[in-house]
């Protein structure tokens, strides 16, 4: 008798991958999409749609297939909206979809409220970019106490940094739970990083949009949206950049979030500066090739400060701690906060000397080697 080819196999376990964010989902691709073609997994996609737009960027760019969508986005959502509209969506996804493993990634609302959900059905929750931490609740806010709630549902943890793994193992996980193996945003980064380099069209495409840009002085780019820095902070980094934008030798480049905490400041205050370019929030590739083409980049996100670094940018943080300590450990990065001085003085400072620009520039980025989503479908796989 011929055996049948799944004979001696064990039955793929049902693997739902939930996001609702552009990061999420820049992140998510390269552990969902070697997770599909995986022969241990059955895998779906749910994802919440906590960004609409933003998200379908991402879910265009990469092909993801969509096998459950929430579709929660409202204009003026609160956090009480959002963790509501994502548990009560996920109760149903979760008795269709019947998975084995829930794998949610970082510290959104909608990564902590489904694992919540899965938490209440009874099941095991993997993490992705775990054990991240500030040590400060209200910093970023509300994403602290996110990871946190995360960290304590997870079985699986799979830390970016051995820094994140100790703060997982001084919170009391169990050593065995954890698995330090980069970050996938760097394998995701490589990725299309390595498009551009190959596909002349992609590139010709991408330098004719930002045709506005000088390419005889230094580009800075800027992002700027934490909560935590409406309150005078915005005010502050717009200030800084008037003077940096008075050298005239460098040319500023500033995608505006859409909240009108960031929009309304920003553009009344830089929207007549020289040399000054205030543009529209970019998709995935767009803001890549800026990153590409810069000189050094200043910014409040956190996944700005592990992808810079793997394309040789200095990178100062302006805030005032940061949940990503080992860009700062290694010389990657620097925290400046929104202080005008600091801002500026640190700037000029790279601007001019080059010495100290390479120095920043040339040192190891401490996020990962772009092999992040093997490692934890290998794991999970024998699991």
């Amino acid at each position: 008798m011929q055996k049948s080819s799944n004979e001696g196999r064990l039955p793929k376990r049902r693997l739902l991958i939930v996001f609702g964010t552009r990061p999420e989902g820049l992140k998510c691709f390269p552990v969902a999409s070697a997770a599909l073609a995986h022969e241990a997994f059955h895998t779906e996609i749910c994802v919440t749609a906590q960004h609409r737009d933003m998200l379908d960027q991402i879910i265009s760019l990469t092909g993801l297939p969509v096998h459950y969508d929430l579709d929660i986005m409202r204009p003026g959502q609160t956090l009480f909206d959002v963790s509501e509209r994502v548990l009560k969506g996920m109760e149903s996804v979760l008795e269709h979809a019947r998975p084995d493993i829930v794998m949610v990634q970082g510290d959104t609302t909608t990564a902590m409220a489904a694992a919540l959900a899965a938490f209440y059905k009874r099941i095991p929750v993997a993490h992705i970019e775990a054990g991240l931490r500030s040590h400060n609740i209200d910093s970023p806010f509300p994403e602290e106490l996110n990871r946190k709630i995360i960290g304590d549902i997870a079985k699986w943890h799979f830390a970016p940094t051995a820094e994140a793994r100790n703060n997982l193992l001084a919170e009391g996980k169990p050593a065995d739970s954890i698995l330090v193996t980069g970050n996938t945003v760097i394998d995701t980064l490589l990725h299309f990083s390595g498009m551009l380099d190959n596909d002349d069209l992609m590139s010709a495409e991408m330098a004719a949009r930002f045709s506005f840009i000088d390419v005889s002085k230094k580009l800075v780019l800027v992002t700027g949206h934490r909560r935590e820095n409406f309150d005078g902070g915005i005010e502050r980094i717009c200030k800084a950049l008037k003077v940096l934008a008075a050298r005239g030798d460098v040319s500023i480049v500033f995608p505006v979030h859409p909240n009108p905490n960031v929009r309304n400041v920003v553009r009344a205050e830089l929207a007549d500066i020289p040399n000054v370019h205030l543009i529209d929030p970019q998709e995935y590739l767009p803001f890549l090739y800026l990153q590409k083409k810069s000189y050094l980049v200043l910014t409040d996100s956190g996944g700005v400060q592990e992808e810079a670094p793997s394309l040789g940018k200095p990178v100062l943080v302006m805030r005032e701690n940061t949940e990503r300590p080992e860009g700062v450990a290694a010389g990657t990065a620097r925290l400046v906060g929104t202080d005008v001085d600091v801002i500026l003085r640190t700037a000029t400072n790279l601007l001019d000397d080059e010495s100290a620009y390479r120095n920043m520039a040339e040192r190891h980025n401490p996020y990962g080697d772009g092999k992040a989503s093997q490692r934890i479908l290998e794991e999970l796989s024998h699991a």
